[in-house]
């Protein structure tokens, strides 16, 4: 029997119980344990202020070194793009919806100095470029939380991921899907990860059979970029990569700094066999853009 380690979210849960029944469909028998991790247990200040590296992931890939669990399903946009020796991420299924999603108002309806929560820097760069009249305010806890602060009137609107949404069954609850051009999402944002002990064992040829290429070309994209620039979850970093019918990636990567006001921007595209490779160029050219001074000052801020 293969164990899946999984947070105790509503979310993190569904992904867990998802991930079970397409294991049981391929014939494997399979249990979920819950595992509390750091990003569990600190729910009060913004995520920064205590790190962002393996935030959601560290206790999970612990149990899965010490053969406690046999694999671990994240949300991808939580993992690090250095993943402890031994342990690998073997597969991505096919990706939800990798938007940013306005709940309670469309964004140009927020009236101005408005309240839109999110707990996200790349969010409130990206807000504050796009509306600058508006505040950005912290909110933490699970997608329920904040819905439930949203209704109580602490916020005109939250963003939150339309793929969490959607798979909690709230898709109705989304007034507004926001264009990437607008807010890009974050890396890996919309697609689950599965990860395992690198030892060809039953658990990782399991996970190779759920893989999605497409999605793992777009996801490797997207993490060359972030790992050029040394960013975790919770730096204003966002990339988004889509591959064509006919094998083409393209990428549009972002830095922002924390106010909104400088943006750089820039793009790559080839075979999407050359992921990797596409997301190093699209990183390096964004450093040269003046990614490097941006990051620069919000690690000197203590993000």
């Amino acid at each position: 029997m293969l164990v899946i380690g999984s947070r105790g979210s509503k979310l993190a849960l569904w992904q867990a119980e998802y991930t079970k029944a397409r294991l049981e469909g391929l014939g494997q028998e399979c249990r979920v344990e819950i595992i509390t991790t750091s990003g569990d247990r600190f729910q009060s200040g913004p995520l920064k202020e205590v790190g962002n590296k393996g935030l959601f992931t560290k206790e999970i890939e612990d149990a899965l070194l010490a053969g406690s669990i046999d694999l671990a399903v994240h949300s991808l946009k939580d993992v690090p793009t250095m993943i402890p020796d031994g342990l690998k991420i073997v597969a991505t299924p096919e990706r939800e919806d990798p938007r940013d999603a306005m709940v309670g108002l469309k964004l140009a309806d927020v009236p101005a100095g408005g309240k839109i929560g999110t707990g996200s820097l790349r969010r409130i760069a990206q807000i504050g470029a796009a509306r600058p009249d508006v505040t950005a305010a912290p909110v933490r806890g699970n997608v329920d939380t904040r819905l439930r602060k949203l209704d109580e009137g602490q916020f005109d609107a939250i963003v939150l991921a339309a793929a969490g949404l959607r798979r909690l069954g709230w898709g109705e609850r989304i007034a507004e899907y926001l264009d990437p051009e607008v807010m890009c999402p974050a890396v890996g944002q919309g697609s689950l990860a599965f990860e395992t002990r690198d030892d060809g064992g039953a658990a990782f040829a399991a996970c190779l059979r759920m893989n999605h290429a497409p999605t793992h070309a777009a996801i490797t994209a997207e993490r060359a970029v972030l790992s050029v620039l040394g960013g975790g979850c919770q730096v204003p970093v966002g990339a988004y990569a889509v591959v064509s019918e006919d094998g083409v990636l393209s990428l549009r990567a972002v830095v922002s700094s924390p106010d909104g006001r400088t943006l750089v921007k820039r793009d790559g595209s080839g075979p999407a066999v050359d992921a990797a490779a596409i997301g190093h160029r699209v990183g390096e050219a964004l450093l040269k853009a003046g990614a490097r001074e941006i990051l620069a000052a919000v690690y000197g801020q203590g993000g």
